[in-house]
C-alpha cells in the first residue's frame, strides 16, 4: 500500500526517460542501493509488515511478487516459466492450473511443492475463516480469523480447496465467480515445511493433510478454532516480524535468487545470491546491499561518494539539478504513488461528518504541490481522484462527478461556520524521517488552526508500525500501486482489507464488485462510485502524484526506470556491475 504500499490502487500512467548505458560489465560483484524506510519485516504482505522496504526485499527473496511472475516496466505481466508453469484451463468455471519446476528449491536445500502453494492458497483466500467483525471498529466479534494479510481476500475468496497432483508438484485451482486478477495470483508465500515446524507438526505435507481435513469457515456457524491451524496463522502474521538479524535461520529462507544474510537495523541490509534457486530471474551481481538513507540529500552525496550505486529519493528540483551536476545517470518518470490525507474512521472527534468536512476544507492542498511538485514538475496539478491520475482517461469525467471541487481552494470560513465554534483537537500520524510529510503536515497545522482546530503532532519514525494501530485521528502518507490488476481497491476501500487502516465501511459492496466485473464499462462504473462516495462521506483528501527520479552510478549496467512500487529492484537479474 510507503507506507508506501506493497499493493495499492490500480493507476496505470507512468512516463520514462533515461535508461543506464551498456557497457562491458562481469558476472558478479555488489550493488548497493539506497532506500528510504528502515526494513520491519520478512513477511511484506501484513498489514504491518506493508512497508515498500520489506516488499522490496521480499521481490528478491520470492516472498512476494516473484515465482511464477512479475511486472516489467511497462507494466505487462511476464511468466517465469523457469520457475513454472500456470495456464488458465477452462472459462466457465474459471480454472486455473499451476505446476512447479521439479528442480525449484527453498534455499535451506527442501523442495518447493504442492505443499507450499496449498499454504499460499490457504494464506491469501481466507478460506478457513469464520469471523465476524465490528462495524465501527474493524475488531473480530466473533468465529475465527486465522491469516490477517494487508490484501483482500476477495477473488481469491471464490476457490474451493484445491486439487493437487499426484507428483506433488502442481496445484490447480476452481473459481464459483469470475476474477478479473486470476493472472496476478501468485501462489507461492512462505515455506510450508517452516510453517508446519512452528505449529508443531513434522513436515508439510502434514499441514497441506491438516488444511485439506478442514471445513470452509463459516461466519454464520463458526466452528471452534483448530489450534494448530492458529499456530501456523500466528507465525505467517507475526513471526517474521524483525527488530533485529535473526538468530532462527528459518525466519531467512527464501525461494527466491536472494537471502538475507544480514542486517544492521537503521544502516543496512544485505542480501546473497540463493544458490539453490533455478527460476528465470537469475542475477548476475553476487550480492545487493540496501542502506538505508531517509534524506534525500545524503542519498546524493553517497551516490557521489560511491557509498552506493543506485538511489531512488524523493524528487526535488534540488535533487535533480545535484543529480545531473554528479555524473551519474539519472532517470526520471512519473511514479504510481500518490501522498494522501486519511481520516480516522474510528476516531470520536470524526464521528460527525460536518467536522470531517470542516477539516478537509482547510487543507491547503495547492500550497503544498507548489512546495513539493512543482520546483520538479511544473505541470504537477493537485490530485482529486482517490482512484486515478490526470493520465488516466476516466479521471477528467470522474473529477466533474466525484464532489472534490468542495474542496478545490482553503475555505477557512466554510469550516468555521460548520465547526460552529468547536475547536476539535486532530491529531496527525506522518513519518518524521520524510521531509514531505513533516512539510504536509507543517502546512496543515497553520492552515487548520486558523479554523479553531488544534492540531496535534503525532509524527513518527516508527509510523508504519503505529499505522494499523489507529491511535491516532489522521494520518499522511503514500500508496504505491504494482501497475496492474484491481486487487488494491477491496485492499483499501473495502471493510475489511488489510489496507483499510481508517476503517472506512462506505464503499464495501462496490470495492467487492470490482473483483468479479469483467465488462470494462460497469468497472469503471464502479469505481467512479467509489471515487464520488469517499468524497461525500468525508473519507479524506488525495494530495498529489509523485513524479520520480533514480540515480545511477556508472559502474552498474542494466538499471531501468519503473515507477512502481518495485522501484529500481524490478529488474534485478539484469544488472551488472562494470570492470
Amino acid at each position: 500500500m510507503a507506507i508506501v504500499g506493497i499493493a495499492a490502487i490500480a493507476l496505470t500512467a507512468c512516463t520514462t526517460t533515461g535508461s543506464t548505458s551498456t557497457s562491458t560489465a562481469a558476472s558478479g560483484g555488489t550493488v548497493t542501493v539506497a532506500v528510504v524506510n528502515d526494513f520491519t519485516s520478512f513477511n511484506s504482505q501484513t498489514p504491518q509488515g506493508n512497508l515498500d522496504t520489506n516488499g522490496q526485499v521480499g521481490y528478491l527473496n520470492g516472498s512476494y511478487g516473484s515465482g511464477f511472475s512479475y511486472i516489467d516496466n511497462e507494466f505487462k505481466i511476464v511468466h517465469d516459466e523457469k520457475f513454472g508453469t500456470f495456464e488458465k484451463t477452462s472459462d466457465d468455471p474459471l480454472t486455473v492450473k499451476y505446476t512447479l519446476n521439479k528442480d525449484d528449491k527453498w534455499s535451506d536445500g527442501e523442495p518447493v511443492t504442492a505443499d507450499d502453494m496449498v499454504l499460499a492458497w490457504a494464506i491469501g483466500s481466507g478460506h478457513y475463516d469464520s469471523a465476524t467483525f465490528d462495524e465501527t471498529s474493524g475488531e473480530v466479534s466473533g468465529g475465527t480469523q486465522y491469516f490477517t494479510i494487508a490484501a483482500s481476500t476477495a477473488g481469491l475468496d471464490a476457490t474451493a480447496y484445491p486439487t493437487v497432483s499426484d507428483d506433488n508438484t502442481s496445484i490447480t485451482l476452481v473459481y464459483s465467480t469470475p476474477y478479473v486478477d486470476w493472472e496476478l495470483v501468485n501462489p507461492i508465500a512462505q515455506p510450508a515445511h517452516i510453517v508446519a515446524k512452528k505449529a508443531g507438526l513434522a513436515s508439510a505435507a502434514d499441514l497441506t493433510t491438516l488444511l485439506k481435513s478442514l471445513p470452509k469457515g463459516d461466519p454464520a456457524a463458526p466452528a471452534a478454532p483448530d489450534a494448530t491451524l492458529q499456530a501456523a496463522a500466528s507465525w505467517v502474521n507475526t513471526g517474521y516480524d524483525a527488530t533485529a538479524f535473526p538468530t532462527d535461520p528459518d525466519i531467512l529462507v527464501s525461494s527466491g535468487a536472494f537471502v538475507v544474510s544480514g542486517w544492521t537495523p537503521g544502516q543496512s541490509l544485505t542480501m546473497e545470491r540463493n544458490t539453490f534457486y533455478v527460476g528465470g530471474m537469475t542475477p548476475k551481481v553476487d550480492k545487493v546491499i540496501f542502506r538505508i538513507i531517509p534524506d534525500a540529500n545524503a542519498q546524493v552525496t553517497a551516490l557521489q561518494n560511491g557509498e552506493v550505486d543506485i538511489i531512488n529519493p524523493q524528487a526535488s528540483a534540488d535533487t535533480l539539478t545535484a543529480l545531473k551536476n554528479s555524473g551519474a545517470d539519472v532517470l526520471t518518470g512519473d511514479q504510481l504513488s500518490y501522498d494522501h490525507l486519511d481520516l480516522n474512521f474510528g476516531s470520536a472527534v470524526f464521528a460527525d461528518l460536518s467536522v470531517r468536512q470542516a477539516f478537509l476544507k482547510t487543507i491547503p492542498r495547492q500550497q503544498i504541490l507548489d512546495s513539493i511538485v512543482t520546483p520538479v514538475n511544473p505541470d504537477g496539478e493537485v490530485l482529486n481522484s482517490q482512484l486515478w491520475v490526470p493520465a488516466n482517461a476516466p479521471y477528467a469525467d470522474s473529477v466533474k462527478n466525484n464532489g472534490s471541487s468542495a474542496y478545490a481552494d482553503v475555505d477557512i470560513e466554510g469550516a468555521k461556520t460548520l465547526l460552529a465554534g468547536a475547536t476539535p483537537t486532530i491529531r496527525i500520524l506522518y513519518n518524521t524521517n520524510n521531509p514531505n510529510r513533516v512539510d504536509e503536515f507543517q502546512a496543515i497545522q497553520e492552515s487548520a488552526a486558523k479554523a479553531g482546530f488544534k492540531i496535534a503532532d503525532a509524527g513518527s519514525p516508527d509510523w508504519s508500525k503505529l499505522l494499523p494501530g489507529g491511535d491516532y485521528d489522521a494520518s499522511l502518507f503514500g500508496w504505491i500501486s504494482p501497475g496492474a490488476g484491481t486487487s488494491g481497491l477491496p485492499q483499501i476501500f473495502s471493510s475489511q482489507g488489510g489496507g483499510n487502516y481508517n476503517n472506512y465501511t462506505g464503499t464495501n459492496a462496490d470495492a467487492l464488485k470490482t473483483q468479479t466485473t469483467l465488462d470494462p464499462d460497469e468497472l469503471v462504473s464502479l469505481m467512479m462510485n467509489i471515487d464520488k462516495q469517499t468524497f461525500t462521506d468525508g473519507y479524506g483528501l488525495p494530495l498529489f502524484q509523485l513524479p520520480g527520479v533514480f540515480g545511477v552510478s556508472k559502474r552498474v549496467d542494466g538499471v531501468q526506470y519503473m515507477g512502481n512500487q518495485t522501484g529500481p529492484f524490478w529488474n534485478f537479474w539484469e544488472w551488472s556491475v562494470s570492470k
